[in-house]
């Protein structure tokens, strides 16, 4: 394995390599962005498990200005008696609902089967502890926040947002769209020179969690703040009322579990130790050979 020099990221890939060797080392990230990085993780990881817990205070969503237990829900997590008598846990998503026994609606806690939700395991703290809930909650958000504001101010102002993360014009095309896209449903991995560098799906990907997703995650959670509605009731109106808001919240959160199933799975596709180092040390190792993912424009 060789090395180039650390210059701008992605490093500029360097062919030449020795005969059987795996690949190129190249500085792929920069301290702030693995620091950055891994803030991220811890802070996405609490908000979701004490999301979770303030959800189950009342496991229920609602569109409009009211929510209460007798107003119709857009979705619903609930313990009801089955055909034998038995409790089933049931998920209600519009007109449809769906037995989750065992996952929503009806889990074991402390060994006792319980009407609740998330089941423990997903919700810190894991017994129901609104006040708790939210203490972890608002904590680790208003982290996210600042954090997300430095690696904002230090991608703009390291050109890091424009030459890395904007796709080019021809990426936009829509034979190169679908190429990336082809490329992604083989599980075919880039290499060479292609390896170097963000794909535009994770361009396009990464654009829409900093610039759409944090930000109304951000908005719909202060909307849903009593204290914040009376220094900015606009966001009342703009979200159509809080449980309105709280309903985007919680679709907005899901989508960025999604977001980050997705860009694990991906770590694992393409060798999570090979990954893991480069978040950590910063180098990652490009293998060689015909390059993939990439579609001549």
């Amino acid at each position: 394995m060789s090395s180039v020099p650390d210059t701008t990221i992605p490093a500029p890939f360097k062919p030449a390599v020795a005969p059987g060797k795996a690949g190129v080392a190249i500085y792929r990230h920069r301290l702030a962005t693995r620091i950055g990085h891994w803030i991220n993780v811890l802070c996405l990881t609490v908000l979701l498990m004490s999301g979770a817990q303030i959800f189950n205070a009342h496991p229920r969503l609602y569109w409009g200005q009211y929510g209460a237990n007798a107003d119709p829900a857009v979705l619903a997590m609930a313990a009801v008696e089955g055909p034998n008598g038995a409790a089933v846990g049931v998920t209600q998503v519009g007109p449809w609902t769906f037995r989750t026994t065992g996952v929503f609606g009806l889990s074991k806690e402390r060994g006792q089967i319980t009407e609740r939700g998330f089941p423990a395991w997903l919700t810190l703290p894991s017994y129901q502890d609104l006040a708790t809930g939210r203490h972890w909650h608002f904590f680790f958000a208003w982290l996210l926040v600042v954090n997300g504001l430095v690696y904002l101010i230090h991608t703009v102002l390291s050109g890091h947002l424009k030459r890395d993360l904007l796709p080019r014009k021809d990426e936009l095309r829509p034979r190169h769209l679908g190429q990336d896209i082809w490329d992604h449903l083989r599980l075919r991995q880039p290499v060479g020179e292609a390896a170097t560098r963000y794909n535009t799906l994770q361009k396009i990907s990464y654009l829409a969690v900093i610039f759409v997703l944090l930000p109304l995650m951000l908005l719909t959670g202060l909307t849903l703040s009593p204290g914040m509605d009376a220094v900015l009731p606009v966001l009342l109106d703009v979200f159509g009322g809080r449980q309105s808001a709280r309903t985007l919240h919680f679709i907005t959160a899901n989508l960025i579990v999604l977001f980050v199933v997705v860009h694990l799975a991906e770590v694992l596709i393409s060798g999570p130790w090979n990954e893991v180092r480069s978040m950590i040390t910063g180098w990652y190792v490009a293998r060689t050979g015909k390059a993939g993912g990439e579609t001549p424009s």
